[in-house]
């Protein structure tokens, strides 16, 4: 439910976004738009400011939309471009400059200025309409100025109706609005789930949140769109742009911390450190600059430059280390990150590559979706971080409980331990003196009723003896006389006492144990203890069946494997076997299974039931090979 949730409110993020930010700019209907032309030659001359307002008369040099821009003298700072305009029939016509490279524009024609346009921030690239007056058939001239010199007309010119050539013009510039909104409003979510997270997983999701919102910020902040929009505002769109990329450094090594620790030597935590400083020193920086009305600009912008690329250079460097480290080990979490970062490096390659083949007249483009690729990898690890930590407190549960489980079990072992070592003593001796009581009577009684009488006492007494050598065989499991047991020669004894009784049942005993088979143990306890299990599996049957016994050598251990196919037991009577007085039987005591368990631990080996209602149950266990 709360998966359809964010996606519903995505897709209200999306159309809100997109019916929100359309021009509001209008013109009166017109019938039939003129349409567009596109100029494909200008000219250019590199000028001065000293005369700003004044194109040059001569020394103009001819550019073409598809050649390379000549080469201007190093340092130029100033350009004018001049068009020749056809003429236009169009009431409100206008002319799209599709990319300036200039902080400061100014557009004549006819000595009149139609557009203009000062920036004293960095941020140089310009994407304008220019409106005409109809039926123009004259020059116009573009005057470019630009400290950076990175200057020049790059794209092409466009003749047509302005507010077509406006609308156009901003939807082909909203992809960055639309992909970084969606940044922020994941952020925001991602901001609001904390609420719910365990204390174990905020820090890391925290620094995610940031990375994103940071991302998002500098994708709507470097956007063309908000400088058509409202080119005034330029100098805060700047300013978001620096302070989204001073948070993006810190929150990534905050979140590479998480994940892979301080690193070695604790690169990782120096380089943290180095970011949150980087970012303090920006962002005072930046506001004292705004403060002093933009007085050193170019000292701060030059600094926190150099940091910020040292910042990210050497970041890149040590993430690429600790992953290529973590890699080799076959770490998942390293191979996935590696991939994303990877992802991002390419694009941002063929970025750096497109820059320089178009002499520096280029807009970066591709980066964005590196970082998109980059942005899901980190999402991905976070997922796949939560998903392994509730694996694990799920798996701590099961373990504790299992835990809890076998300290009750000791308990009561204990305590029936103590119980049968005070008491079996003090009970069997009594019960010996009245059975052989009860013999003498019995010789002696004339009647048949009370001879009877007798011999039903006398079984009782025995079937209490039993008991009592289960309780001291429990108390006392400790092993005497302990040799090599071959396990064929066991079990041929084993069944020479249990097959008749089996047959007897309507049932039948295999046995397939080789005679190589061999153990640590002591021959009586270990008969005792698989007698008590066989003539379980022999009163399962419940008439015609079959028990398989099997044996054979795995490593270093010896298994023997018996099954029936009898009655079979649920899950909750496996979970109970071997508890006290706990027994499917109507008279049994669960004293048995009981001894069996002790027996097969002294003899450090292990049991495990398998079965299923109706179909039979299979107990394997396994003995150190000796």
């Amino acid at each position: 439910m709360k998966a359809v949730l964010k996606y519903v409110l995505f897709v209200l993020l999306f159309i809100a976004v997109t019916t929100s930010l359309r021009p509001t700019i209008t013109f009166a209907n017109t019938e039939k738009a003129a349409p567009e032309i596109r100029i494909t030659e200008w000219q250019i001359h590199p000028g001065t400011d000293e005369d700003s307002k004044t194109p040059p008369a001569a020394g103009w040099i001819t550019v073409k939309e598809d050649e390379a821009a000549p080469e201007l003298p190093e340092g130029t700072s100033s350009l004018w471009v001049k068009v020749e305009l056809p003429i236009i029939a169009e009431p409100h016509a206008g002319m799209l400059v599709e990319k300036a490279y200039a902080q400061n524009v100014s557009v004549y024609m006819d000595g009149r200025n139609l557009y203009e346009t000062t920036r004293d921030h960095s941020y140089d690239v310009n994407r304008f309409v220019i409106p005409l007056a109809e039926a123009s058939d004259e020059t116009l001239y573009i005057h470019l100025v630009n400290d950076t010199g990175n200057i020049g007309v790059s794209g092409g010119l466009v003749l047509g109706d302005y507010a077509k050539l406006y609308r156009t013009t901003l939807v082909k510039q909203i992809d960055n609005i639309i992909l970084g909104a969606a940044f922020i409003f994941i952020a925001a979510l991602m901001f609001i789930c904390m609420i719910f997270l365990k204390k174990v997983h905020v820090q890391g999701w925290k620094s995610l949140s940031l990375i994103i919102f940071s991302i998002g910020c500098m994708l709507i902040f470097y956007s063309p769109f908000l400088y058509m929009l409202n080119e005034d505002y330029g100098w805060l769109y700047a300013t978001g742009f620096d302070l989204s990329s001073n948070l993006f450094l810190p929150a990534l090594f905050f979140f590479l911390e998480t994940f892979f620790g301080r690193g070695k030597f604790s690169i990782i935590r120096i380089f943290k450190i180095y970011a949150l400083c980087l970012m303090i020193f920006s962002t005072i920086g930046l506001f004292l600059n705004i403060l002093t009305n933009n007085s050193f600009y170019s000292t701060y912008y030059s600094i926190s430059t150099i940091l910020f690329v040292l910042g990210v250079v050497g970041g890149c460097l040590i993430l690429l280390g600790v992953l290529l480290v973590f890699s080799f080990k076959k770490q998942k979490d390293a191979m996935i990150l590696a991939t994303g970062l990877g992802l991002f490096i390419i694009f941002t390659v063929a970025d750096i590559i497109q820059y320089y083949s178009l002499s520096r007249n280029y807009e970066f483009m591709y980066w964005k979706w590196g970082i998109v690729c980059f942005v899901f990898t980190l999402v991905v690890l976070l997922g796949r971080q939560i998903v392994i930590n509730f694996e694990k407190v799920v798996t701590y549960s099961r373990q504790l409980e299992i835990y809890n489980n076998e300290l009750q079990r000791s308990e009561k072992m204990d305590m029936i331990s103590q119980l049968a070592a005070s008491v079996a003593h003090e009970v069997r001796n009594p019960l010996q003196v009245t059975r052989g009581f009860l013999q003498l009577l019995e010789e002696k009684s004339i009647s048949n009723k009370e001879k009877n009488y007798m011999v039903l006492a006398i079984n009782e007494l025995d079937r209490a003896s039993e008991i009592i050598t289960d309780f001291l065989t429990f108390a006392k499991p400790q092993l005497e006389h302990v040799t090599v047991l071959n396990i064929a020669n066991e079990f041929k004894h084993i069944g020479t006492i249990l097959i008749p009784l089996a047959n007897l049942q309507g049932g039948r005993i295999k046995l397939n144990i080789p005679d190589h088979l061999q153990i640590q143990g002591n021959s009586s306890k270990f008969k005792q203890a698989f007698i008590n299990m066989i003539k379980n599996s022999i009163e399962a049957l419940n008439g015609d069946g079959e028990i398989e016994i099997n044996g054979y050598h795995e490593e270093d251990r010896v298994i023997i494997c018996i099954k029936d196919n009898g009655v079979g037991m649920t899950e909750s009577e496996l979970a109970q076997l071997g508890e006290p007085y706990y027994s499917n039987k109507t008279k049994g005591t669960g004293l048995g299974l009981m001894v069996t368990f002790s027996i097969i631990e002294v003899m450090q080996g292990n049991i495990k039931f398998k079965s299923s209602k109706g179909i039979g149950t299979e107990v394997v266990i396994t003995f150190p090979a000796g």
